[in-house]
């Protein structure tokens, strides 16, 4: 059975061969196309080649175990790296703007008709593979693997943009050869906006913003499955990684031992664990009723 780790791990490998390929194909058919959309697109999936190998970085480094001088693992990288593929796609987000800009004041050829088929072909297979880099996300709690998905997501949606201008530029003729390039202008006010719903959750996360009610809700229900526990109070949960590190203040009577007590934690926190495979540190706190 696959860990968590390398689920990810192949996710991003996935993207990795495909950035690649699609970035051939994209910039061979915009230069030979006289489309500059496709070659603003190979542009960005040119950046998401870097930015999934810093993701395959961080899923990497960030499952070290815990040390020393790092208690709680090294999970945090995985936000650090969020914002780096962030970066990224701001960055190319502005090259696609400046060149596009440019374009549109240049004259230049229609493009070619057979462009619009290889454009159709990229929007399924980026479609699929945000989809696919998607669900490996949620399914290993990886905030820079979703962000990955997120790339092919941006790119389907500058294929798209690419789609259009490119069809209304062959559709009307002369004097509507910069369709093209206003396409790939507003694909990077796309790729702008998508860079914002990257960011903010990874920056939830690096500041222990509270997000996670559904999880709270299960552990709350399986602690009270626990023998010994009465109720619950406190439950704060932060994310780290791939991992969810908990506290948790648990009621119990208030008339038992204090080694009582600490066999409930000890039972409550192992329960936790074995029931929610995700959590990491687990640190439990006695209330007596």
């Amino acid at each position: 059975m696959k860990t968590i780790e390398q689920t990810a791990v192949n996710a991003t490998y996935f993207s990795v061969v495909g950035n690649t390929c699609l970035a051939l194909i994209k910039g061979i058919a915009g230069v030979f196309g006289n489309s500059y959309a496709l070659i603003a697109d190979a542009i960005e999936s040119t950046t998401d080649i870097f930015s999934s190998f810093l993701v395959l970085f961080g899923i990497k480094y960030s499952n070290r175990p815990a040390d020393s001088n790092h208690p709680y693992g090294h999970g945090r990288v995985e936000p650090l790296i969020t914002f780096l593929v962030v970066g990224f796609l701001i960055t190319s987000a502005a090259i696609i703007a400046y060149k596009s800009i440019i374009n549109i004041f240049t004259p230049h050829e229609l493009p070619k008709p057979w462009t619009l088929i290889v454009l159709g072909a990229i929007i399924i297979w980026k479609e699929f593979s945000y989809r696919l880099v998607m669900k490996k996300g949620v399914q290993t709690n990886s905030s820079s693997l979703k962000a990955d998905a997120w790339h092919h997501r941006s790119d389907a949606i500058t294929s798209v943009a690419a789609f259009l201008g490119i069809s209304i530029a062959l559709f009307l003729g002369k004097g509507y050869e910069s369709a093209d390039d206003w396409a790939a202008l507003s694909a990077s006010f796309f790729i702008l906006y998508n860079s914002y719903l990257i960011f903010r959750p990874a920056l939830g996360e690096i500041m222990d913003e509270h997000l996670y009610e559904d999880l709270e809700i299960k552990i709350r229900k399986i602690s009270l499955s626990v023998e010994g526990v009465i109720d619950t109070e406190k439950c704060y949960i932060r994310k780290s990684g791939m991992k969810y590190h908990v506290d948790l203040h648990a009621v119990v009577d208030g008339n038992i031992s204090v080694t009582k007590g600490h066999d409930i934690a000890h039972l409550l926190k192992d329960t936790l664990r074995n029931n929610i495979a995700e959590l990491g540190h687990v640190l439990i706190h006695i209330e007596p009723n």
